[in-house]
């Protein structure tokens, strides 16, 4: 399906980001995977090209660009020509947003510029191994003393865990209101902050994913980001644009599966014909193309809607829970086209499979985009 919904500069934009991919990203691929993370150098490299936190202000070394289409095309070329275990996408739009929203000019001047030139790496840590869509179960706690906050508590399951230098840590802050929580910028180094194993995941192999521990961390009140016991409500604020991303997160690997599968059955013979010759192929192969560009409508509306600060809760609900459901459904056709080499390593239809299972988890379950959802339909007044 032709798209009229980028400009000229964009093109431009997707053309050089893809060269960039190229030469920078993907000779590397299966050596990152196998490392189990990508090395601190390509964010910096991402750093020189301007490709990191685009939104910034010039006065921290950003182009100022919020048109969230940069990042789209960024996302979809990542999926197609890049590796998505490389995470800069959550670095620069779902965690660094939070010191353009609630940080203080204090920490936005210590923060955005090394974050903007890859020289910081962010993530976020909210999940606990009892508490995952219910935020309201964690268990972490910090204490005001007076003069810092003391932090004690673990995460798990932390994207960038291994590589962050600051990691936004919600915790508990009220124990009279146990809903209550607060947001901190905890540092590497700080005493009493560890790391655990890097995680052995079913996919994303090149995306470290670390448990986080936190044993009596001093954090100064410098380091409180945003007001204290406004945690929830800051991480809400994010969640419509994190759902979006994921959203094109996976229909952008729907598209590569989709890609790799019309190469492959034009390629092999079955019974004396290419199986691109074949009934069954064909229908396939028609089915995924149609749920795809329906797919993308939608999103390219979606990000319409973002730039102009209309898109709601509900519709970013829908994106991300159609967009997971077509990328598992379009990376298993792939692997049954390919055969027995769809179950192969060697194939990267089967990366693609391994990868998508997490995308009906993350960022909000199937379950609760359904009833977010549900919501709109049965309790508007």
């Amino acid at each position: 399906m032709e798209r009229d919904c980028f400009t000229e500069e964009q093109s431009q934009f997707r053309d050089a980001y893809r060269r960039f991919l190229d030469k920078e990203v993907a000779p590397f691929r299966e050596e990152w995977r196998k490392a189990g993370i990508v090395p601190r150098e390509i964010f910096k490299k991402m750093g020189e090209q301007g490709y990191l936190l685009t939104w910034a202000a010039e006065e921290f070394g950003g182009l100022e660009i919020n048109d969230f289409r940069y990042q789209q095309i960024m996302i979809e070329e990542d999926g197609r020509n890049g590796e998505v275990g490389l995470f800069h996408t959550l670095h620069s739009r779902l965690v660094a947003p939070y010191l353009k929203h609630f940080g203080s000019p204090e920490q936005q001047q210590r923060f955005i510029p090394s974050c903007v030139s890859g020289d910081s790496i962010l993530a976020i840590a909210m999940t606990e191994p009892d508490a995952g869509s219910d935020l309201a179960g964690m268990k972490s706690r910090a204490e005001d003393k007076g003069d810092h906050w003391l932090l004690n508590g673990s995460k798990v399951y932390i994207s960038n865990g291994i590589l962050a230098d600051v990691v936004i840590v919600a915790a508990k802050t009220n124990p009279e209101r146990p809903r209550e929580m607060t947001l901190f910028l905890v540092e590497a180094g700080m005493d009493g902050f560890e790391r655990g194993r890097n995680l052995d995941k079913l996919g994303l192999k090149a995306q470290d994913t670390a448990e986080l521990f936190f044993t009596d961390v001093k954090i100064p009140k410098a380091n409180v980001l945003g007001e204290v016991g406004r945690g929830m409500h800051h991480l809400m604020q994010g969640l419509a644009e994190e759902r979006l991303i994921t959203a094109c997160i996976s229909l952008a690997a729907a598209q590569s599966a989709f890609d790799l599968t019309k190469a492959f059955v034009e390629e092999r013979k079955a019974f004396g014909k290419f199986l691109s010759e074949q009934q069954n192929t064909r229908f396939k192969m028609a089915g995924m193309r149609t749920e795809i560009d329906v797919a993308q409508a939608f999103i390219d509306q979606c990000v319409a809607q973002h730039n102009v600060g209309r898109l709601t809760a509900d519709s970013a609900s829908k994106a991300k829970l159609y967009c997971s459901e077509v990328e598992g459904r379009m990376v298993d056709e792939g692997v049954q086209l390919h055969g027995g080499a769809g179950y192969m390593q060697e194939y990267e239809i089967c990366n693609l499979y391994a990868n998508a299972r997490i995308s009906r988890i993350l960022a909000g379950t199937s379950e609760i985009m359904k009833e977010i959802i549900a919501r709109s339909v049965f309790d508007k007044r």
